[in-house]
């Protein structure tokens, strides 16, 4: 097996280091078959967690590799790093003023905090899916340089990589399932979703092994993108929602741990 995996194309072999990363993320997801009944207290420390694990994330898997590719590629780092960052923060506030624009039009019956529970789990998922997206194309290029040999790149470096982002996936997909299960969304839905947030690194692998030669280029405007993507997601919905909790200090000391764990996977893993 390992010597048919080795033998394979790059492309191939990012899309299986891919499903790896994927899988990681399943893992982190399914979380919330551990618990049968959350109280309240418990669902907004896991709220604040999953803040800081975006937090940390944001900066060290995605700003901090997009400034140091951005300046490897000769680009002006600090400008791709804003506009990128930016851009994603710009489209998520867009995205929030449209769709109250449409529920304001489009009136439901359900109660009102219903939809606004709607809405910040659909800003969740979406956030978490655009970060996954540079993670696969980040995985697919490292392979798809192989059969260029650009930048010294080995298949050892890119297994690396790949493992790497795996085990940061784990928490990453319990940021997304433990919230969701928050807002009143069944064991199973909450896991699906989570899970399906790392779906896309497969598909991303796949085309950034293919375009490797463009992709490489786009990919530091990209990794930056996602991270405004999740900052925003962080200040406008989880933050806030898990400070409506009576212990808002020990709210906030969730946000540090997730922050923390995040952090030290990050660093110890470059």
């Amino acid at each position: 097996m390992i010597k048919f995996l080795m033998d394979a194309s790059h492309i191939f072999q990012a899309f299986v280091a891919t499903l790896f990363t994927w899988a990681v993320t399943a893992l982190g997801a399914a979380i919330v078959f551990f618990f049968k009944k959350i109280n309240k207290s418990v669902l907004d420390a896991m709220l604040g967690f999953a803040a800081g694990v975006m937090i940390a994330a944001s900066f060290w898997s995605l700003l901090s590799p997009a400034i140091e590719m951005a300046s490897s590629l000769n680009m002006v780092a600090w400008l791709v790093a804003f506009l990128g960052f930016f851009s994603g923060g710009l489209l998520l506030f867009i995205g929030d003023k449209v769709y109250d624009f449409y529920d304001k039009r489009h009136p439901k019956t359900a109660h009102e905090s219903k939809s606004k529970s709607f809405k910040r789990c659909l800003m969740l998922i979406a956030s978490i899916t655009l970060h996954n997206i540079p993670e696969g194309l980040a995985v697919g290029v490292a392979f798809g340089s192989l059969t260029y040999g650009l930048n010294g790149s080995n298949l050892a470096s890119a297994i690396t990589l790949a493992i790497g982002i795996g085990l940061q996936n784990f928490p990453e997909g319990s940021a997304v399932s433990l919230p969701l299960r928050r807002e009143g969304y069944s064991r199973r839905k909450a896991f699906f979703y989570g899970q399906m947030s790392g779906i896309v690194e497969p598909i991303a692998a796949v085309i950034g092994a293919i375009l490797v030669m463009k992709i490489q280029y786009l990919l530091p405007f990209l990794l930056a993108f996602a991270a405004g993507a999740m900052i925003y997601v962080v200040v406008e919905e989880l933050i806030p929602e898990s400070q409506t909790n009576q212990k808002k200090d020990l709210m906030a000391l969730f946000t540090l741990i997730g922050f923390s764990i995040m952090m030290i996977l990050d660093v110890s893993l470059g």
